[in-house]
């Protein structure tokens, strides 16, 4: 009788910890090289006086350099100044454990498009490319980010991470703070 007990508590918490499975968007292999990459992924969200902030991750590989795309979604009745992306723009993400990972960004300037939707609301959207070192990423696989800081051109803007959200554009559970944790294993093979 302990043997069954033990068994099914075993199975119980094997269950309950198993690892999320990974959601690739794009894995292609051909004779260029390989690219693969992870689904978009909810890890800020700020709604506040008609304005709203969201901002989305998804990991890279392309011929194994590893990646991070970050796009910024932003949407007001009010006109939205341009937030852009140069050769000094950086993301620095700070992790529980005190220390900062940043990020450089790779790929070309960009300001975004601005976009007029349904019933005039202003949506700008701009996506950046990002690397990091192979070492540089070492400590993302344990520990939780805590802090976004983003070096744009001209001006810097913080984000806070929480442990968990629930987003108000498809009322899915996330885990920003374990965005690395979760997903990082997914896009290094």
């Amino acid at each position: 009788m302990k043997r069954l007990f033990f068994a099914i508590l075993l199975l119980f918490n094997v269950a309950a910890f198993a690892q999320k499975p990974c959601e690739i968007d794009q894995n292609i292999a051909d004779s260029l090289g390989t690219f693969k990459s992870t689904k978009a992924y909810i890890v800020f969200e700020r709604s506040f006086a008609g304005n709203s902030t969201d901002i989305f991750f998804s990991l890279t590989s392309n011929n194994g350099v590893l990646g991070l795309e970050a796009q910024f979604l932003q949407r007001s009745k009010e006109f939205i100044k341009a937030t852009c992306f140069d050769s000094n723009s950086k993301i620095y993400l700070q992790l529980s454990n005190g220390k900062i990972v940043t990020l450089l960004h790779a790929g070309a300037d960009t300001c975004g498009t601005l976009v007029v939707g349904e019933g005039n609301i202003n949506n700008r959207v701009m996506t950046g490319s990002f690397v990091f070192a192979r070492e540089n990423y070492e400590d993302l696989r344990t520990s939780p980010v805590t802090f976004m800081r983003v070096r744009f051109a001209g001006e810097t803007v913080d984000y806070p991470f929480r442990t968990e959200l629930v987003a108000e554009m498809d009322k899915v559970k996330y885990e920003p703070e374990n965005y690395f944790i979760q997903n990082l294993k997914c896009i290094e093979n």
